[in-house]
């Protein structure tokens, strides 16, 4: 079985387009997602007056004064004058919930081509204002103060693991391999040419709290924190080739799965609306976690890397340290983990993370990744996510 298979028609990334991440203090939202609207539909082959209906990833959440941003990509052209176009948000996976609705018109056949655009511009706003849009998606912490922001949250999620799991990691701390899940991230992070953090700073230094890699919150440093960011990225969805500049990449499988809100309802570990995304897309892709090659996972804290090894089906629970201190997920191990450097390195504007990962993804498939490529990749994994395991998103993409 295959989303082909499902739906009688193939789903292909024709084209896509990506910016620099980082503090981008020279361009505007509306500049970031022309560049990359722009990108994506010269890379797919065609003309903008192709485009049928266009779907913006956005969070924003007061963070950018402007909040209505749907049509921004009608600036590219005047061809794009009357194309439908829709913002979406769905917290930090607003990028993949754009991608599945750009899915869905397709295979609805109300579109042939869409435009995915996922973009964010956080730095403008200061440090108060981005952690207050952060906490409105958590169900206990909206509209309240907090010293630790959403790092706090994710801090408790690691406090839970370690009482449960904590005995279970051979010889180390969880501090210590939430340490090497940074390391790992900021050394693959120095190929990505997008990536925001361009520095390896070494498992000894992300394991250790300093001056310069100082404690947030309880056991998270620093360095197990993602940045905030500035960035966009795009891609071009068809229902057939569409003779490009690269090769397209076929949607194989896709997955979405929302939990309980309130944090009483959830298990703080288990993270199982994120593990039923994955069974969804990996049933319709008609694959396994042993079909891929690699995956691009959320890891906006160390500790949701370290859980979705679990919630992939890598590890059982509690035992996904063995996935990093037996290098199953580095570089050259047996399933690659965010080479791109994750969001950790690369960046994470929150509404363009989702798109990122899909183009990052499609870059390996079709051989185009530089100095980030994998040998032989032919089945990559992308997962995203909102809030604390809150709204979940899963594509299994193949090469042709």
């Amino acid at each position: 079985m295959s989303l082909k298979d499902q739906f009688g028609k193939d789903i292909l990334l024709t084209g896509w387009g990506h910016s620099k991440f980082g503090k981008l203090a020279d361009d505007t939202l509306e500049s970031l997602i022309v560049q990359v609207a722009g990108e994506a539909i010269s890379n797919s082959g065609l003309d903008p007056k192709d485009i049928d209906e266009i779907y913006l990833g956005q969070f924003n959440s007061g963070m950018q004064p402007l909040g209505f941003t749907s049509s921004l990509a009608l600036q590219l052209s005047a061809d794009l004058a009357n194309v439908p176009a829709t913002r979406t948000e769905n917290a930090c996976a607003s990028g993949s919930a754009a991608f599945q609705q750009g899915v869905k018109a397709v295979l609805a056949g109300t579109a042939r081509n869409v435009l995915v655009i996922g973009a964010e511009k956080m730095t403008d706003a200061g440090a108060d204002v981005v952690g207050a849009a952060l906490l409105g998606a958590s169900y206990e912490m909206a509209g309240k103060a907090s010293s630790t922001g959403f790092t706090g949250l994710f801090a408790e999620v690691a406090k839970h693991y370690d009482k449960r799991y904590g005995a279970k990691i051979a010889g180390e701390s969880l501090g210590d391999v939430l340490g090497s899940i940074a390391a790992k991230n900021h050394h693959n992070g120095m190929d990505n040419p997008y990536a925001q953090m361009h520095r390896d700073f070494g498992v000894e230094f992300c394991r250790t709290i300093s001056e310069k890699n100082p404690m947030v919150a309880e056991p998270l440093r620093r360095t197990d924190c993602s940045p905030v960011s500035d960035g966009a990225a795009a891609v071009v969805l068809s229902t057939s080739a569409t003779g490009g500049a690269t090769a397209p990449v076929r949607l194989a499988g896709f997955g979405h799965a929302n939990d309980f809100f309130p944090a009483e309802k959830r298990d703080p570990t288990e993270f199982a609306a994120t593990r039923a995304s994955w069974e969804r897309a990996f049933t319709m892709a008609g694959v396994g976690i042993e079909g891929l090659d690699f995956a691009e996972v959320h890891d906006c804290f160390t500790i949701a890397e370290l859980i979705m090894y679990e919630a992939m089906g890598l590890t059982p629970r509690g035992e996904g340290s063995r996935a990093v201190q037996e290098g199953w997920v580095f570089k050259d191990g047996r399933l690659p983990i965010n080479v791109s450097g994750g969001l950790k390195a690369k960046g994470h504007p929150v509404g363009a993370t989702g798109v990122s990962q899909h183009v990052i993804a499609a870059m390996q498939l079709s051989g185009t990744a530089g100095d980030m490529q994998l040998p032989n990749a032919r089945r990559g994994a992308v997962q995203n996510m909102g809030g604390v395991g809150i709204a979940n998103y899963v594509s299994v993409l193949e090469a042709i």
